[in-house]
């Protein structure tokens, strides 16, 4: 008798390790072309694979003139997780081209959570626009949601959640939710809540499937619950997940009442978002920098690029009160730049992990006066080995050894302003409630160059002349 035949299902290959992500330069170009061409069938077909998030890199990536022509090809079956997605000011183009009416109904497809993101970020004639043409229950809800503070978990939270009240049990749970047509699309745990709404409890959801029909809910349930108030900070949020490895956590209101959940993947967005906005500040960038309007742009930059000047002409003002030494020893002018340039660099890695620090509640009044020891210690053995380094190269270049020790010198006194200062600063400018990730950079450059240039002319003028 022959074998009967077997039909083996063989897994596709993995892809390399090495494998690029994100979009395919090679798609990105045939849309282009495709658009070029008028060939709208030629357009869907190469995007019609991609991820709604890939859409929207794709969708920021073309240029203005293209992005139109494929919002106006995908207008009819606009696919709305894209407009979340979507970079602030592309946002807005998108939105002004899809118009109020398209724009309302995509967003009654959206979640709570994702709609609310939506609507906050248009211009205020714009949102009144919108909320109007949408379900007077949804604009209610909306418009309960943007009376909370921005960046507030009352912003980032989903209204969409489970709750069951404590005395059900598993089977009376699962055939709630088998009935229901308000489950949120992704959800990771229940919620049990008391008569008044408060939640007293959680069930994870792989827990509450492995449970037996009869069992009670209240048996199951995990209690070591962390409600987030409505009008905790983003950032705190974000803190708090990262902190307790959680997947999601109840909103509640000043009276405990629960009002929606924020999931872990909301929190993920925040982290990068507030990673992406300290980097920019630092260096005074707006946060849509890469998007904006180039008058925009241009006027966001030069703001703190004038600012700069004028720090700039205040280190400068010290070079000139040793204006005679200059011009008696050449070698002062040609070496004078190392010391601001070490200075700058020294203290701008120890401002950038001070302010990674403070936005990551990494660094507070109890551990200040050990972490500025530690940096300033790590500006002065620094110091001394550059001083060295500085020292011999300098000696050897102009023959003298008195130079060497005056830049030696510098060295050390500037890398140990640099790395107090680096931690000081940022410190200083949380306390004064002014946003360290932008004070800093400028504050810091004017205190590096003016050690820098006073020390080593200083120790110049004692020495040499």
């Amino acid at each position: 008798m022959a074998e009967p035949a077997t039909t083996e299902t063989v897994a596709p290959a993995p892809e390399p390790a090495d494998a690029e992500v994100g979009l395919d330069p090679a798609l990105i170009y045939g849309v282009v072309q495709a658009l070029d061409n008028n060939d709208a069938e030629a357009v869907r077909k190469a995007i019609a694979d991609l991820h709604y998030s890939d859409l929207a890199d794709l969708i920021e990536t073309l240029w203005p003139e293209h992005r139109t022509q494929l919002v106006e090809v995908l207008r009819r079956k606009f696919p709305v997780a894209v407009i979340p997605e979507l970079d602030e000011e592309v946002r807005d183009q998108v939105a002004a081209q899809l118009g109020t009416k398209d724009l309302a109904a995509a967003i009654v497809d959206l979640d709570s959570d994702d709609a609310l993101y939506l609507i906050e970020g248009l211009e205020e004639g714009k949102r009144r626009q919108v909320l109007h043409a949408i379900p007077a229950a949804l604009r209610r809800q909306m418009e309960e949601a943007l009376a909370f503070p921005e960046q507030s978990a009352g912003r980032l939270m989903q209204r969409e959640v489970v709750a069951v009240p404590l005395f059900w049990t598993v089977g009376q749970c699962i055939d709630d939710m088998r009935e229901s047509d308000d489950l949120p699309d992704d959800f990771y745990d229940i919620f049990v809540v008391d008569p008044k709404h408060r939640p007293v409890g959680w069930v994870p959801l792989d827990k509450l499937i492995r449970s037996k029909r009869p069992v009670k809910i209240g048996d199951i349930m995990e209690q070591d619950i962390e409600p987030i108030p409505v009008d905790m900070d983003q950032e705190k949020v974000a803190f708090l997940f990262k902190q307790h490895d959680l997947t999601s956590a109840p909103v509640v209101d000043q009276a405990g009442r629960l009002l929606g959940t924020i999931t872990v993947d909301d929190v993920v967005d925040v982290i990068e978002a507030e990673a992406e906005e300290d980097l920019l500040k630092l260096h005074g960038i707006a946060e849509t920098d890469v998007h904006a309007p180039l008058v925009t742009t241009v006027r966001s930059r030069f703001i703190w690029l004038f600012v700069n000047l004028g720090t700039a002409f205040l280190a400068s003002s010290v070079i000139g009160m040793f204006e005679d030494a200059l011009q008696q020893i050449v070698a002062l002018a040609v070496l004078m730049p190392i010391t601001a340039s070490m200075g700058g660099n020294a203290g701008t890695q120890t401002m950038t992990v001070a302010v990674r620090a403070l936005a990551t509640r990494k660094l507070n009044a109890a551990n200040m006066a050990r972490v500025v020891t530690r940096e300033a210690a790590v500006g002065l053995i620094n110091g001394l080995a550059f001083a060295v380094i500085t020292g011999a190269l300098a000696g050897l270049w102009f023959r003298s050894y008195m130079i060497a020790l005056c830049i030696g010198g510098a060295m050390i006194l500037n890398l140990l302003a640099a790395g107090f200062a680096g931690i000081v600063i940022p410190m200083l400018s949380q306390k004064l409630r002014i946003d360290p990730a932008v004070s800093s950079t400028v504050i810091l450059t004017t205190v590096t160059d003016v050690v820098g240039f006073m020390s080593f002319l200083g120790l110049a003028t004692l020495l040499l002349l």
